[in-house]
């Protein structure tokens, strides 16, 4: 959950105007005839992990921003949820060692990245279907090596995975147009079983998108950077504190610490209106104006925001030809001597199709959660049906007779943008020289990850600044 944030004595903006503001409203407003020498600062909508990393980078280069969170608590679509006293996330987000831009910004804010995750090489379990483990070798034998010796393919499969592997790499990782994952493996012999065991369990927990729809270039994208530049790069880190805990709120506290920013939850966007010489935001309890604005909310609500403002229709036209995929997170609290063989462990042909052991993870003990992603016959089913199934198929592949103590379903039925071939995706700059658009749904390599978010919002950063600098 967020903290609370106590904010820095600033003037206030607009006060001879407005009614008195109350709690985290206090010292943010500066009316435009006050303008001091660094202008009005930066105003930011969404305070996920995009929005934060805006907030981090133009505070500590000395830019004023305040950004503007809706909801209680930071993280946007990877925040902490409480339930039944129990610290939950509305999903369950892995990390990669090639996510270097989050993972410095974690440790930048007070984070310490081996004590915040569980490290682990390369795995991959399919219970009792299929298990890869990559050896620490320099990359990439690392992942040559667990092919050759990977459980659950034949031989000839095994050889088939490794040429795909160093064709890809001979190939620099680049198509020359896009396609599906579906023809990218049929193009290059996998099999229909190496496909089911390997490729489709990667493809969804890489894109969220079924391999019959993902894009793969973008799929290349990732396997590029997480297997063939350092093995680090393809280690896997499950957080073992809550999302909104591991960056937003610590970046909040960060940004604040450095003096003439504010981050203020609960405090929705409404309006964005563009001036001649500044763009406002308006809220609830008042309308506050700055130099630049970065929208880094998710895709419907900043196509809500954008459509009213003109010249910005072919942005809106992007975000909203974008097509979403679910994830749904079914969480059982089970008596604390319950394990899995793993802290994460992929099921065959199931309704689940990652599990993961918080108590391994996080000293969460007996908590399973089941993570269901892209779209499937699972939408089709009750909560209770799915925790049902779910339960059953614990039963069923590791012999857990009991029944949970509690169970919840969160379901995010627009967790990512499906990740298309050929997809346009809306660019950071707008027509607007003063809007920028930051979300991991933007223009980038990656598919909807946390770097991808992080990568937008430091690139809005960037771009503010270099706008401040030509201004100077």
């Amino acid at each position: 959950m967020a903290q609370k944030l106590t904010p820095p004595n600033l003037p206030l903006s607009g006060e001879e105007c407005a009614p008195p503001l109350k709690g985290n409203d206090q010292g943010i407003r500066t009316a435009d005839a006050h303008r001091d020498a660094e202008g009005l600062g930066v105003g930011i909508i969404g305070g996920g992990y995009a929005g934060m990393a805006a907030a981090v980078s133009l505070a500590e280069s000395g830019v004023r921003v305040t950004v503007f969170e809706s909801a209680r608590q930071l993280g946007g679509r990877a925040r902490g949820v409480l339930h039944n006293g129990t610290q939950l996330d509305n999903g369950q987000h892995l990390l990669l060692g090639c996510y270097r831009e989050t993972l410095r910004l974690i440790e930048q804010v007070g984070g310490d990245i081996e004590q915040d995750f569980l490290r682990l090489p390369l795995q991959l379990d399919l219970h009792g279907q299929f298990s890869l483990r990559a050896p620490r070798l320099p990359a990439p034998l690392h992942l040559l090596a667990a092919l050759l010796a990977a459980h659950g393919l034949t031989w000839s499969e095994r050889m088939k995975a490794a040429r795909f592997m160093l064709e890809l790499r001979g190939m620099k990782f680049r198509l020359p147009h896009d396609m599906t994952v579906s023809a990218l493996l049929l193009k290059h012999g996998q099999d229909a079983d190496l496909t089911f065991k390997l490729w489709e369990p990667l493809c969804i927990a890489a894109l969220n998108t079924p391999v019959h729809k993902a894009s793969a270039q973008v799929l290349l994208n990732v396997l590029r950077d997480s297997l063939n530049r350092t093995r680090a790069d393809s280690d896997m880190l499950l957080p073992r504190v809550n999302f909104t805990a591991l960056f937003p709120q610590r970046a909040a506290a960060y940004v604040e610490q450095l003096g003439g920013s504010k981050v203020l939850t609960s405090r929705r966007v409404e309006a964005i209106v563009p001036k001649e010489d500044r763009i406002e935001l308006v809220t609830a309890d008042g309308t506050r104006s700055f130099d630049q604005v970065i929208c880094a909310a998710p895709p419907v609500i900043a196509a809500g925001l954008l459509r009213p403002v003109p010249g910005l229709e072919s942005t809106v036209a992007r975000i909203e030809a974008l097509e979403h995929q679910p994830i749904y997170t079914v969480y059982l609290q089970y008596p604390a001597r319950i394990t899995l063989p793993h802290p994460m462990i992929g099921l065959h042909r199931r309704f689940s199709q990652w599990l993961f052991d918080k108590g391994q993870i996080a000293a969460q003990h007996g908590l399973l959660a089941a993570v269901i992603s892209a779209e499937g016959i699972h939408q089709e089913l009750s909560h209770e049906e799915l925790v049902r199934k779910v339960v059953a198929e614990l039963r069923e592949e590791f012999g857990i007779s009991e029944q949970p103590e509690w169970f919840k379903v969160i379901a995010e039925k627009r967790a990512t943008f499906g990740c298309l071939p050929e997809l346009q995706r809306p660019s950071h700059q707008t027509v607007l020289p003063r809007l920028l658009l930051a979300g991991d749904y933007t223009a980038g390599d990656y598919p909807a990850t946390l770097e991808g978010a992080v990568l937008s919002g430091l690139r809005c950063a960037g771009l503010v600044m270099r706008s401040h600098a030509v201004r100077a």
